[in-house]
């Protein structure tokens, strides 16, 4: 009697990705069964390149952030599991063997880790706190999902799931410039300080400004950010001021009185 191998998924959200899924997507054309693509509201033709890999391409523009996003993505996963990308990553053979080795003999209960590079302005880093940046990325779809988190979203692991390494690294392309770093993490920041005042959290700025000092010293000092050369001083330093920039939001919308008529 022989035993069918577990269908794999590709699910990914995207919004004005046109640029970076085509690369994305040839990394996984041929070898996984399903490719699963929700669009937030895209203005470029990221519909036209997806249409040309996969018939299930959805759209929600009410956009929940993204822990709600992804669990709405994975609504539509029919196959037995899903690896979540972004379409500014690309899966390396020897990650494309270790993907089609853990799916094909199916450990119970089980959510696996893959180790991400980065290229950040013209380096992979290889410090900084950022490898291996493990993320956990593949799992049976009906396991479990992505928490409701706005932003910094996690796959949920409970119980008695386990989580287990796999080879082989996937090939983060971070940011294009530096306005694009900024933009990106003025959303991050953005979203991380609604979340936390839906929750009744407060802040104040020297609390900015220790959680910024404290980023700088553990990703330039402790994790040896210097080795990455002038880029890892950059990282470090646009790090330091994207954590002081949140709390400073927060602080703002929570601690200030709303402008006044003269």
């Amino acid at each position: 009697m022989t035993t069918q191998t577990p269908t794999l998924a590709v699910a990914l959200i995207v919004k004005n990705e046109a640029q970076n899924l085509q690369a994305c997507l040839d990394t996984v054309k041929g070898w996984v069964d399903e490719i699963v693509v929700l669009d937030s509201g895209s203005t470029d033709n990221t519909q036209e390149v997806a249409l040309q890999y996969t018939d299930k391409f959805f759209t929600n523009e009410a956009w929940p952030g993204f822990g709600p996003q992804r669990r709405l993505a994975q609504s539509h996963v029919e196959s037995d599991y899903v690896l979540w990308l972004d379409a500014d990553e690309r899966v390396t053979p020897e990650l494309k063997a270790s993907i089609l080795a853990a799916v094909a003999a199916p450990a119970k209960d089980t959510v696996y880790s893959i180790p991400r590079l980065s290229w950040v302005f013209g380096r992979y880093i290889k410090h900084c706190g950022w490898y291996p940046d493990r993320v956990l990325r593949l799992y049976p779809t009906q396991l479990t999902q992505y928490d409701e988190s706005l932003v910094h979203e996690k796959v949920e692991v409970t119980g008695t799931m386990k989580t287990a390494p796999l080879t082989g690294d996937l090939i983060h392309f971070t940011y294009n410039d530096l306005h694009h770093y900024l933009v990106k993490s003025a959303g991050y920041a953005k979203a991380w300080a609604d979340q936390r005042e839906a929750r009744g959290k407060k802040s104040s700025i020297s609390q900015g400004l220790l959680h910024a000092m404290g980023c700088f010293l553990k990703m330039y000092v402790v994790k040896a950010g210097f080795l990455d050369g002038k880029q890892g001083f950059l990282l470090s330093v646009l790090s330091a001021h994207s954590t002081f920039i949140k709390y400073a939001d927060l602080w703002i919308r929570t601690s200030t009185e709303p402008a006044k008529e003269l």
